[in-house]
């Protein structure tokens, strides 16, 4: 790494402390001159880049090929040659979220490119009507069934087509405030029940079930990362509940916590990217069996992963590791599938 000059003067810029080498024994800043030359910039930037390049990758492939490793290797004090583990977390979160946030079409409704085909379909008034097919998967008569469908569907308003869709027996919020006004006390809804209805109501009379579930989708895509930061202290916790208290503190459950939902991240980012690349090619049956023999390895990778890393991590017995984690696999599942709930829940609540 390339030196620059040291100040003549001892006291540290950064917190007045006095400074004998290079760098402050009490902040660790280093004692240089703050002006840089065009060159010492520009060397300096290829410098962290290549630093921060070389330790990234360290990082990635620790995390992804050797479970447990990145943790033990952080709380033993070896922490230079790697990312911080809540810096590592934020930046895959990032970038997975980000990814995904800008391909928002969910990709089986996807049609590859070297499938699609244009045509021209009377709809039902006789008019010429340009329509994208799939030569493999969609025939002229599936696409002027959907255009007759459609046709009728205008011809309905969002509360019609929505009436089977999440019925509480109530079809205008009209109905529901009379109801709740003038109906006998032991009939009348709570405010929690009534808010909740009434929200359903307004929802189902401004979209169709089409347009409510984008807006869902889109919801749960902006909130998901939150209710994974979220969550990430609770799995913590269930951790330090199954481990001893004297030899583990909660802040090394949180290390391990960090690291394990960044490889789970990490996995989700790979398989995406891959189905991605993979649906740039013609479907055929090696294309095929490659797709899922290589998203089923990955999946199956992406389940296992926390028994080794588990056991590598806490050093107990593989008996008594395998039965935690299992307990722990059950706790977790029902955990997050109550939070799906609830924030399944608050993603419908805040559909405008």
């Amino acid at each position: 790494m390339s030196k620059s000059s040291l100040r003549k003067d001892k006291t540290c810029l950064n917190c007045n402390y006095v400074v004998e080498n290079r760098f402050c024994p009490n902040c660790g800043q280093e004692n240089s001159d703050t002006r840089k030359t065009f060159h010492h910039l520009f060397v300096h930037f290829f410098e962290d880049l290549t630093h921060y390049e070389n330790a990234f990758w360290k990082t990635i492939k620790n995390l992804f090929l050797k479970p447990a490793s990145l943790s033990k290797e952080y709380l033993s004090g070896k922490r230079l040659s790697y990312l911080a583990p809540v810096r590592l977390y934020i930046f895959i979160s990032f970038v997975t979220f980000f990814f995904i946030s800008i391909f928002p079409i969910n990709e089986n409704d996807l049609i590859n490119l070297d499938q699609k085909s244009t045509v021209q379909v009377k709809n039902k008034e006789g008019k010429l009507v340009d329509s994208l097919i799939s030569k493999k998967k969609i025939k002229v008569s599936d696409v002027m069934d959907a255009l007759e469908k459609e046709q009728k569907q205008k011809h309905l308003s969002n509360a019609e087509q929505n009436v089977g869709f999440m019925n509480f027996g109530y079809k205008t919020v009209k109905e529901l405030d009379s109801l709740q006004k003038y109906a006998p006390e032991e009939d009348k809804l709570s405010d929690w029940e009534y808010n909740i209805i009434k929200k359903t109501l307004l929802v189902k009379a401004k979209y169709n079930q089409k347009e409510m579930w984008e807006k869902f989708v889109e919801g749960t895509r902006q909130n998901l990362p939150k209710a994974l930061f979220f969550y990430m202290p609770l799995f913590a916790l269930i951790l330090w509940l199954f481990h001893g208290k004297k030899r583990w503190y909660y802040f090394d459950h949180g290390i391990f916590t960090l690291h394990y939902f960044s490889f789970l991240l990490l996995t989700v980012l790979l398989i995406f990217f891959f189905r991605k690349t993979m649906n740039c090619f013609v479907d055929t049956t090696f294309t095929l069996i490659f797709s899922k023999v290589v998203t089923g390895i990955t999946y199956i990778w992406m389940f296992y992963y926390f028994f080794p890393a588990h056991h590598r991590f806490y050093g107990e017995t593989r008996t008594i590791s395998l039965l935690k984690s299992i307990a722990m696999l059950f706790i977790n599942i029902f955990l997050m599938i109550l939070l799906l709930l609830v924030f399944m829940l608050y993603t419908f609540i805040n559909i405008h």
